[in-house]
């Protein structure tokens, strides 16, 4: 696993064919194509080409057939014509090349390159969803051929025709179940084809849509923090300027501090959206940056005590920054919007969980410096992304509580 993905910034691996395996490319490609997309001339020229020569050999070897005249080539080209539509209008045109296919036994014309028109008409129509058309088709054609061959002999040419053999109708039925076989089992796997690529295609937007998410958490925890810092510095710097210009000069100083690190954190991740296959140019925060939260709380006025109970471990990527986050913007609330100026954090290492409880005294303000109002939202996303918990709430003795727990599994090591 790269650096980026180990850290938390980057977005689960694109899986190849996921979900559930793919077909080839080309297959999906013809999966996905409508069926009254173009006319399927290149195939239908070859296949022109294919059942005139062949039928012309075909006739060379059945002199007792009608042999293969104007007529006969004229049926033929018609047949072929009709396959133009055969994606368009399937079932027209599977009935039409049957309807051709039994004129053209009638006549007496050869056996031979004429039962393709059937099987592509018949397989047209099957894989794209019109079974029984295509079975009726078949089989009003096998009846015909059937009444011909055994029964209307005498009455058609060619003149002197006697009954034909019932032995040669097994390979037609072969041939009949062959052609359904062939175009079911094509038929169903072009629409697993299908609901692949919609499975794909479903799996992609909840992607992006958990990147997207993931993305507006981190610049909102970003800035929110930093600039909750910046106001509180300003309000001192502009409320010491003339009184007390060393202070003002302090609070400046921390102004231009905590912007900076906004800069970089906010720039770490557009870096991420720029080139998503590189890693990071530094490591993803966590609860071992938490000394550096105290100190950004501290040059916002705010005193943090902290604490840790239990056997500390070494907490998953995700998790370490998830907890780092929830504990920014819990302080980042406390600056805000409560009138207390000190605040508790406890970090409670328990089998297979890490709990932070995050306090301070109250009461609220109702003052806002800067956010939207997502702080808490985002938290209890960051938790439930990781099948973790999160309670925020007003305690009994007027102030406030955010308390989360999240899994603790220690981190495996390569």
């Amino acid at each position: 696993m790269d650096e980026q993905r180990r850290h938390g910034y980057g977005g689960p691996p694109r899986e190849r064919g996921a979900p559930g395996g793919s077909g080839p490319p080309w297959a999906l490609r013809w999966a996905d194509r409508e069926p009254g997309a173009g006319l399927p001339w290149r195939s239908t020229l070859l296949l022109a080409v294919f059942v005139t020569v062949g039928s012309g050999f075909a006739a060379r070897n059945q002199p007792d057939r009608e042999s293969l005249d104007a007529l006969g080539r004229a049926l033929l080209l018609l047949g072929v014509a009709l396959l133009l539509l055969r994606h368009r209008h399937p079932v027209p045109v599977v009935f039409g090349t049957a309807a051709i296919t039994l004129g053209y036994f009638a006549a007496g014309y050869p056996y031979g390159p004429v039962f393709l028109l059937i099987a592509v008409a018949c397989y047209a129509a099957i894989v794209h969803g019109h079974r029984r058309s295509a079975w009726w088709a078949l089989g009003l054609l096998w009846l015909g051929h059937l009444l011909f061959a055994h029964w209307l002999y005498a009455y058609l040419p060619p003149d002197g025709d006697s009954a034909a053999p019932w032995g040669q109708e097994i390979p037609v039925a072969c041939f009949v179940v062959a052609i359904l076989a062939a175009s079911e089992m094509v038929r169903v796997r072009r629409e697993q084809w299908a609901q692949q690529r919609a499975e794909r295609a479903a799996a992609e937007r909840r992607r992006a849509d958990e990147e997207r998410l993931r993305i507006a958490r981190e610049l909102h925890d970003v800035l929110a923090h930093s600039i909750s810092v910046i106001n509180v510095q300003a309000g001192v710097g502009l409320a010491l300027l003339d009184s007390d210009p060393e202070q003002a000069r302090t609070a400046l100083t921390t102004i231009k501090a905590a912007s900076k690190e906004a800069l970089g954190e906010v720039r770490q991740v557009l870096d991420t959206l720029r080139a998503p296959g590189e890693a990071p140019r530094t490591p993803a925060p966590g609860l071992d940056r938490l000394p550096e939260l105290v100190d950004q709380a501290a040059s916002a006025g705010l005193t943090v005590e902290t604490a840790t109970e239990g056997e500390p471990v070494a907490l998953p990527p995700g998790t370490d920054l998830a907890a780092f986050r929830i504990v920014q913007e819990a302080l980042t609330n406390v600056v805000r919007h409560s009138g207390s100026r000190a605040a508790r954090v406890v970090v409670l290492y328990r089998p297979g969980t890490v709990e932070l409880r995050i306090d301070d005294d109250g009461p609220a303000t109702g003052g806002d410096a800067g956010g939207g109002g997502n702080g808490l939202v985002g938290m209890r996303e960051r938790a439930g992304a990781l099948g973790g918990t999160i309670e925020a709430g007003t305690r009994r003795d007027g102030g406030f509580r955010v308390r989360a727990v999240l899994p603790a599994r220690p981190k495996e090591t390569p």
